[in-house]
Protein backbone atom coordinates (compact mmCIF):
# COMPACT_ATOMS: atom_id res chain seq x y z
CA UNK A 1 0.00 0.00 0.00
CA UNK A 2 3.00 2.28 0.21
CA UNK A 3 2.83 2.90 -3.53
CA UNK A 4 -0.82 4.01 -3.28
CA UNK A 5 -1.64 7.56 -2.21
CA UNK A 6 -2.36 7.74 1.51
CA UNK A 7 -5.74 9.40 0.96
CA UNK A 8 -7.03 6.07 -0.44
CA UNK A 9 -5.87 3.82 2.42
CA UNK A 10 -9.11 4.07 4.42
CA UNK A 11 -11.14 3.42 1.25
CA UNK A 12 -9.09 0.28 0.60
CA UNK A 13 -9.44 -1.00 4.17
CA UNK A 14 -13.20 -0.45 4.23
CA UNK A 15 -13.68 -2.06 0.79
CA UNK A 16 -11.75 -5.13 1.90
CA UNK A 17 -13.83 -5.42 5.06
CA UNK A 18 -17.15 -4.90 3.27
CA UNK A 19 -16.42 -7.18 0.34
CA UNK A 20 -14.62 -10.01 2.09
CA UNK A 21 -16.11 -10.22 5.56
CA UNK A 22 -19.13 -12.29 4.50
CA UNK A 23 -19.26 -14.81 1.69
CA UNK A 24 -15.98 -14.01 -0.14
CA UNK A 25 -16.56 -16.94 -2.54
CA UNK A 26 -19.66 -15.46 -4.17
CA UNK A 27 -19.21 -13.67 -7.48
CA UNK A 28 -20.67 -10.19 -7.71
CA UNK A 29 -20.41 -7.34 -10.16
CA UNK A 30 -17.09 -6.26 -8.61
CA UNK A 31 -15.88 -9.60 -7.21
CA UNK A 32 -14.74 -12.19 -9.70
CA UNK A 33 -13.03 -15.55 -9.74
CA UNK A 34 -9.73 -15.41 -11.62
CA UNK A 35 -9.34 -17.90 -14.43
CA UNK A 36 -5.95 -19.39 -15.19
CA UNK A 37 -2.64 -19.17 -13.40
CA UNK A 38 -1.03 -16.01 -12.07
CA UNK A 39 2.20 -15.17 -10.27
CA UNK A 40 0.60 -14.97 -6.82
CA UNK A 41 -1.72 -17.96 -7.19
CA UNK A 42 -4.64 -15.65 -6.36
CA UNK A 43 -8.05 -17.11 -7.09
CA UNK A 44 -10.25 -14.03 -6.63
CA UNK A 45 -10.23 -10.32 -7.38
CA UNK A 46 -12.28 -7.41 -6.11
CA UNK A 47 -12.31 -4.03 -7.81
CA UNK A 48 -13.39 -0.72 -6.36
CA UNK A 49 -12.56 2.95 -6.00
CA UNK A 50 -12.63 5.80 -8.48
CA UNK A 51 -13.16 4.29 -11.95
CA UNK A 52 -12.74 0.82 -10.33
CA UNK A 53 -9.00 1.31 -10.50
CA UNK A 54 -8.05 -0.52 -7.30
CA UNK A 55 -7.71 -4.29 -7.20
CA UNK A 56 -7.35 -6.69 -4.30
CA UNK A 57 -6.20 -10.19 -5.20
CA UNK A 58 -6.97 -12.88 -2.66
CA UNK A 59 -7.48 -16.56 -1.98
CA UNK A 60 -9.67 -18.29 0.56
CA UNK A 61 -8.55 -21.09 2.86
CA UNK A 62 -11.88 -22.88 3.16
CA UNK A 63 -10.62 -25.31 5.82
CA UNK A 64 -9.63 -22.53 8.24
CA UNK A 65 -12.26 -20.07 6.94
CA UNK A 66 -9.61 -17.42 6.21
CA UNK A 67 -9.32 -14.84 3.49
CA UNK A 68 -5.71 -14.30 2.46
CA UNK A 69 -5.05 -10.96 0.76
CA UNK A 70 -2.14 -11.50 -1.61
CA UNK A 71 -1.84 -8.12 -3.32
CA UNK A 72 -3.35 -4.68 -3.51
CA UNK A 73 -2.75 -2.85 -6.75
CA UNK A 74 -3.79 -0.14 -9.15
CA UNK A 75 -5.12 -0.89 -12.62
CA UNK A 76 -3.61 1.39 -15.26
CA UNK A 77 -4.94 0.58 -18.71
CA UNK A 78 -4.23 -3.11 -19.28
CA UNK A 79 -1.63 -3.27 -16.51
CA UNK A 80 -2.00 -4.10 -12.83
CA UNK A 81 0.67 -2.28 -10.83
CA UNK A 82 1.50 -3.72 -7.40
CA UNK A 83 4.11 -1.67 -5.60
CA UNK A 84 6.31 -0.57 -8.46
CA UNK A 85 6.01 -3.76 -10.52
CA UNK A 86 3.57 -4.94 -13.14
CA UNK A 87 1.72 -8.12 -12.21
CA UNK A 88 0.73 -10.51 -14.97
CA UNK A 89 -2.76 -11.98 -14.63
Amino acid sequence: MQAIERKYHSLIRSAIQQQLRFDPLTETRNRKRLIGENELEARWEIRFGPDNRFRVLYSVDEDDLKVIVLAIGVKQGNQLIVGDEELKL
